[in-house]
C-alpha cells in the first residue's frame, strides 16, 4: 500500500482551481494604461530545461523502432540536447540582435549542469523565472516543497535575487501547488493560461498574481504537437497580435501577448529565421512595450493592488 505523503493530504483539502480566483470576463475588466499610450504588452519567454536521461522524456520527436519505448530514451534525450548545445546558442544571436531581454523560465539543475550556458543567460541581462529543479511533471515530485526551497536556492545563490516568479513544467499543479508557491515567496506564476491580462488567485496565504503565459503561441504544440511548417508560429503570433491590438484599442485599454519557445525547436536551423521575423514584427511596432513577468507584476499591481489576504 502506497504511503500517504504531505502533499496528498494537502491535495485533498486545498481549494479547486476555480475557487482561487472570482469570474471576471474580459468584456467586464477595468480600463489598463501603458506609458506613452502604448497597447500591447509582448512577454518573450525561452524555456530552458534539464531532461534526465533515466527517465522517460518530457516529448518525443523520434518514434521508437516497432512501436515500443525502451529506457535510455537517448534519441529523444540526444533532441533536447541539441537545443542546449547548438539551438539556445542562435535563440540568444535573435534576441540581442532585437535588444531584446527574455524571460528564462529555468529548470534550476542547468544552473549545475551547464554552467556556461546559464552564466550567458545571466550575462544578457535575461531575467530568471523559476521552472522547477529539473522537468518533470510535478505531480510525481515527492515533496514540492522542498523541491521548490531546492529550486529557489540554486536560483538564488547564482543571480544574487530571490526567483520570485513560477511556471510548472507543461504548466502543470496539484490542487495544493498555488499554496505552496504563495508559502515560499513566490509572487506570480504563469500556470493559468485563461487570460490575457493578469489576475488576482487567492492561496491559503496571501494573493498571487496570474500573468498570463500561452498554450497556442508556442512552439512545443505547433512544431511538435501538430507538426506545422516552421513558418506556422510566426504566422500564428501575427494573427494573434493583430487581434490583441485591436481589441485594446477598441476598449481604450491593453492586452498581453505572451510566446514561448524552446532551443530544440525554434533554435533548429530551418526554424530560427522565423523566430527572429517574430521578434522584428513585434519590437518594431509603435504600440508595443517589451517587458518580462516581474514588470508586468509592477505594472499591474500598480493598477489593480492585490486584494487582501483571507
Amino acid at each position: 500500500m502506497t504511503e500517504k505523503t504531505a502533499d496528498d493530504a494537502n491535495n485533498a483539502t486545498a481549494m479547486k482551481p476555480h475557487e482561487r480566483f472570482d469570474y471576471l470576463p474580459v468584456v467586464d475588466r477595468p480600463k489598463l494604461t501603458l506609458p506613452g499610450g502604448k497597447r500591447v504588452i509582448v512577454w518573450p519567454v525561452v524555456n530552458v530545461e534539464e531532461w534526465d536521461v533515466t527517465r522517460p522524456m518530457p516529448r518525443t520527436a523520434s518514434g521508437p523502432p516497432g512501436g515500443q519505448f525502451f529506457l535510455p530514451d537517448v534519441p529523444n534525450w540526444g533532441w533536447h540536447e541539441y537545443g542546449m548545445r547548438v539551438g539556445i546558442w542562435r535563440i540568444m544571436e535573435a534576441l540581442a540582435e532585437h535588444d531584446m531581454q527574455p524571460t528564462v523560465c529555468l529548470n534550476a539543475k542547468v544552473i549545475e549542469t551547464r554552467p556556461r550556458l546559464a552564466e550567458a543567460m545571466r550575462d544578457a541581462g535575461w531575467e530568471f523565472m523559476a521552472h522547477c529543479y529539473e522537468q518533470m511533471h510535478i505531480a510525481k515530485v515527492p515533496d514540492q516543497r522542498d523541491m521548490m526551497r531546492q529550486t529557489i536556492d540554486v536560483m538564488q545563490k547564482f543571480t544574487g535575487r530571490f526567483p520570485a516568479g513560477w511556471l510548472g513544467p507543461g504548466r502543470g499543479q496539484t490542487f495544493a501547488t498555488a499554496d505552496y508557491i504563495a508559502e515560499l515567496g513566490f509572487k506570480w506564476f504563469a500556470d493559468y493560461v485563461m487570460d490575457d491580462l493578469p489576475f488576482w488567485v487567492r492561496t491559503n496565504k496571501e494573493p498571487i498574481l496570474s500573468v498570463p503565459y500561452t498554450v497556442e503561441l508556442n512552439d512545443i504544440p505547433i512544431m511538435v504537437g501538430a507538426q506545422h511548417e516552421s513558418h506556422v508560429m510566426l504566422d500564428r503570433v501575427e494573427r494573434a497580435f493583430t487581434v490583441l491590438h485591436r481589441e485594446a484599442v477598441r476598449t481604450d485599454s491593453v492586452r498581453i501577448l505572451g510566446f514561448g519557445v524552446h532551443p530544440y525547436i525554434s533554435g533548429a536551423a530551418h526554424r530560427i529565421d522565423y523566430f527572429s521575423d517574430i521578434l522584428s514584427l513585434l519590437k518594431n511596432h509603435a504600440d508595443v512595450t517589451i517587458m518580462n513577468s516581474e514588470e508586468i507584476y509592477e505594472w499591474y499591481r500598480a493598477q489593480d493592488p492585490a486584494p487582501a489576504a483571507g
